[in-house]
């Protein structure tokens, strides 16, 4: 509703119902709809809408609620038919609107007012809503990133500073959930801002960060790869990233790509993750000629070495290596047969101790013979005792 009214696209959508639960399932099913139990003690059931116009979309419908126990995070609920009962248990005026399928809206709490006015305000007391459930901290910052234009008023801002602590109480999932949403706003700059003037940031990046202007693409791992200045690991393990996410994290903060050598590190280095560092370090201009460019691809295989005579085994790949290293140094340019005739000096010795570890004598294949060096003979070596 709030991004409809301000003529912002959106894809989402939620309905409710004074229905209970049961009686929502039971007219989906009549209307031949599916009814998935989302979370029926909080009165949640969701559907699944499907026509050429809006594709395949899960809705879900919940009934009307007002709390009865909370403990900071978990709600006990009951259901109610009063739409004013339900909205005043919301977290933000600007959450607790609501429309009929005819375009009419009902507002019990001031939320257009705050919309308009670019205004995140608490329904009611503001310490008393985060006490309720502190995740309403996180979402407080998101939903200001997004939507705020007024900075928090003292009352606010003062329960918001208090709420910090609140944070241990929170599953790592939903944190880093929240924190993924925030740093997906088109500027949530200002909020980081605001995060770290009221204790927040600290607290949720303990291992080390520091505000800088973020990217302007709205991807919340690359945005977070600009300020975070700790371990990936140990953030990963704190809050529950994933493994790809870690890793990720951990390959942005690498170094820049030399621009005289794009295509060798295309060829290392996957394109997202150059392209990231190069929009980390402000670089434009690295980042269009990196997407600009085709991946190079090695030109060699195993099979063309084994054409040559070298045995299959451990001197393939030794033979390969040195290839690869060599066509990386030529930035990527060295053809197949600049390759073949860069090996061809360095087989010899390849082949030998191929020979020579098929015969039984043991031992691995020998170095291959530096660049304008010519090829030997591998030494005897000991055997190990």
């Amino acid at each position: 509703m709030r991004d409809w009214l301000l003529g912002h696209p959106n894809e989402d959508v939620d309905l409710a119902t004074p229905r209970p639960p049961e009686a929502v399932m039971a007219a989906l099913e009549d209307a031949g709809l599916r009814a998935i139990p989302t979370g029926l003690a909080h009165g949640t059931v969701s559907t699944v809408l499907e026509d050429d116009q809006i594709g395949r979309k899960l809705v879900e419908i919940t009934t009307l609620r007002r709390d009865v126990r909370t403990d900071g995070r978990h709600a006990e609920v009951a259901f109610t038919e009063a739409w004013e009962e339900d909205a005043k248990r919301r977290d933000f005026t600007i959450n607790a609107l609501s429309m009929t399928p005819a375009g009419e809206v009902f507002d019990y709490v001031g939320g257009l007012a705050d919309l308009a006015a670019g205004r995140v305000r608490f329904v009611g007391d503001p310490a008393a809503r985060l006490a309720e459930d502190y995740l309403r901290l996180l979402r407080f910052f998101r939903f200001w990133a997004r939507y705020g234009r007024e900075p928090p008023d003292r009352a606010t801002r003062e329960a918001l500073r208090g709420a910090v602590g609140g944070l241990g109480r929170l599953s790592p999932e939903r944190v880093w959930s929240e924190l993924k949403r925030l740093l997906a706003a088109p500027d949530p700059y200002p909020a980081l801002v605001l995060m770290e003037e009221l204790c927040v940031l600290p607290a949720l990046l303990p291992e080390g960060y520091a505000l800088r202007p973020l990217p302007p693409r709205p991807d919340p791992l690359l945005r977070l790869a600009a300020i975070f200045r700790g371990d990936p690991e140990r953030l990963a393990r704190r809050l529950r990233l994933s493994r790809a996410e870690e890793a990720r994290l951990a390959a942005l903060q690498g170094p820049l790509p030399d621009p005289a050598r794009l295509r060798a590190a295309l060829a290392e280095t996957p394109r997202e993750i150059l392209i990231g560092r190069a929009e980390l370090a402000g670089r434009d201009d690295l980042a269009r000629a990196l997407a600009a460019l085709e991946a190079p691809q090695f030109p060699l295989r195993g099979a063309d070495l084994r054409a040559l005579g070298l045995p299959e085994g451990p001197a393939v790949g030794q033979a390969l290596a040195a290839a690869r290293a060599h066509w990386l140094a030529t930035n990527t340019s060295a053809d197949r047969a600049e390759l073949l005739a860069y090996l061809a000096p360095r087989l010899p010795a390849l082949v030998a101790a191929s020979e020579k570890g098929a015969a039984g004598e043991g031992g691995a294949a020998a170095p291959l013979p530096k660049e304008g060096e010519a090829a030997r003979e591998p030494r005897d070596e000991p055997r190990p005792a």
